[in-house]
């Protein structure tokens, strides 16, 4: 998900860049919305993960 993320902000870049600034616009939304979904599921599983490491040391 990270990767499309990076890959819609390059696609927003090269548009704007080029005056293309309705989809640059679009671009850049969607690209905030994966990073943003990266980044809670990250969290999500960084703390499942830290549950499970102290559950195991029990």
């Amino acid at each position: 998900m990270l990767k499309w993320a990076l890959i819609f902000a390059v696609i927003s870049l090269i548009a704007g860049v080029l005056g293309f600034t309705g989809v640059a616009a679009g671009a850049a939304g969607i690209a905030k919305i994966l990073f943003f979904v990266f980044l809670v599921i990250f969290i999500a599983l960084l703390g499942l993960a830290l549950l499970g490491a102290s559950a195991v040391k029990k």
